[in-house]
């Protein structure tokens, strides 16, 4: 394997440091961190991909507009309250790079904001002003876990990773964080996530990659169906790994995007794994479909469908609810050579063949059912194409969550 993925962080990478503190951006908070900071000690080449939904916070306007000329040098990021749709919002997210750029001393511009929580709450401002000092105080090595505290919202736990590789005989990091439980649905790939890597990609290519990675990893999430107003995917790129710089599509740029992928599918896991109320992680792989593109519109379709993830909650083999989705995906698929298999650590357990239920063991489907991670394996039979979705289960906890969310 050209590349290989490793515990590690968005500091992994040579040249990073960050920071996450306690500034009580909701009053009643005291303890969870809520703000980061992520710098580098040189001026980057970055790249980003945002939400699709036409309402979008202010930090995502302020940072496409930052992003424009393909450089970057720091993110600054808070968890608690979204700045969307508030009338000041431009205002404080452009003093949020403000904040950050006076104590890196650089350019606003070079910083990248972003912001996460209830929607239609002013952002208060002054906590982040106060608590400036201790966040640049306390950017470490160290602190890309702190960082990816700082981010979450109603996740349950930190997502972090990093991956390392060989271009032009040095040794490359990729590293990232991520934060994502609800308002997760296929259309960008819904959360925060920022990644950063060590190798020397021109800001064109590192732009290419990133859409690249994205349309196989969390744009292939989906937890609820709702499109966030916030998503923001951006990396940065120090060129501290001494590689020649990767300014075309050619065999280095092909190794850095396969593990850039890989790394991308595995905070995605995470986050499928972790939306909001989940027991289990769903991941649906299509395997022989015409095209790319049907492969991975079924399996989207079966991993958004509300029956199917209330099934796999109650470990029911329902596998009805796969061919009835894949029925209304809009994809090109011939039903009757479809077979449909339900896995698990305990076994696989085939519940379709040809478009048609076959006789299986329902305390065997019922084991394989109640682990943690469950793959729903759709043969379409038709084709070399294949893909992979991620998703959740749905449960009780799902509405409770969200039945009081702003409290």
């Amino acid at each position: 394997m050209p590349y290989q993925l490793i515990d590690g962080t968005v500091t992994t990478p040579q040249g990073f440091t960050a920071a996450g503190i306690c500034c009580s951006i909701k009053p009643n908070n005291h303890t969870k961190r809520d703000l980061m900071l992520l710098a580098c000690d040189v001026p980057c080449s970055a790249a980003g991909v945002y939400t699709q939904n036409l309402v979008k916070s202010s930090a995502v306007l302020v940072t496409q507009e930052h992003l424009k000329n393909g450089r970057a040098q720091a993110v600054i990021a808070n968890s608690g309250n979204a700045n969307t749709c508030n009338a000041d919002g431009m205002e404080k997210a452009n003093r949020m790079c403000e904040i950050a750029a006076e104590k890196l001393q650089i350019a606003p511009e070079d910083v990248i904001v972003a912001s996460t929580g209830v929607i239609g709450q002013v952002l208060p401002i002054e906590p982040i002003e106060n608590k400036a000092d201790e966040l640049f105080a306390h950017l470490s090595k160290d602190g890309g876990t702190d960082a990816a505290e700082a981010i979450m919202t109603t996740d349950t736990v930190k997502k972090e990773a990093a991956a390392v590789l060989t271009l032009d005989g040095k040794t490359v990091t990729i590293g990232g964080i991520a934060k994502g439980s609800g308002m997760i649905h296929i259309n960008m790939g819904t959360m925060l996530s920022f990644l950063t890597t060590d190798a020397a990609v021109s800001s064109g290519m590192l732009y290419e990659a990133l859409k690249e990675a994205a349309g196989d990893s969390y744009n292939m999430v989906s937890v609820d169906g709702d499109t966030s107003t916030n998503d923001t995917l951006t990396i940065m790129a120090s060129g501290k790994a001494g590689n020649a710089e990767i300014t075309e599509k050619n065999e280095d740029y092909r190794a850095f995007v396969q593990a850039l992928t890989a790394l991308c599918k595995k905070l995605s896991k995470m986050l499928a794994g972790d939306g909001e109320g989940a027991t289990k992680l769903l991941v649906c792989s299509v395997t022989g479909a015409k095209t790319k593109e049907d492969a991975k519109g079924v399996a989207k379709t079966v991993i958004c469908s509300s029956l199917l993830k209330a099934a796999m909650f109650g470990a029911d083999a329902n596998w009805g609810r796969v061919l009835c989705a894949i029925g209304y995906s809009g994809c090109d698929v011939d039903i009757h050579k479809v077979d449909v298999a339900f896995a698990s650590g305990k076994g696989t357990l085939p519940v379709c063949k040809n478009g048609a239920g076959i006789e299986f063991s329902e305390d065997k489907a019922k084991e394989i059912l109640s682990e943690k991670e469950i793959t729903i394996e759709v043969s379409l039979n038709d084709g070399s194409s294949c893909a992979e979705a991620y998703g959740c289960d749905l449960t009780y906890d799902y509405v409770k969550i969200n039945g009081d969310y702003r409290t």
